[in-house]
């Protein structure tokens, strides 16, 4: 099993597709077990199968918004 945070850390976790293809879900970890890891990121709740994860790890929280300049 991929080692993960505690709940309410910001994460990646990369996993298969049912078509064989690898994709990333970015967001707040709110939680996981030995079968599913539950990701809430800008595409909504993500459900993954602990055994579709390829890789997983903590990410430092997402930039400041830039400001917009006036021209």
């Amino acid at each position: 099993m991929v080692r993960l945070p505690a709940p309410g850390r910001r994460v990646v976790v990369r996993y298969l597709l049912p078509t064989g293809q690898a994709t990333d879900a970015l967001g707040e970890l709110l939680s996981a077990d030995a079968e599913t890891v539950v990701v809430d990121g800008k595409r909504g709740v993500e459900r993954i199968a602990v055994a579709d994860i390829i890789a997983a790890k903590a990410v430092p929280p997402p930039p400041a918004p830039r400001q917009r300049r006036a021209d």
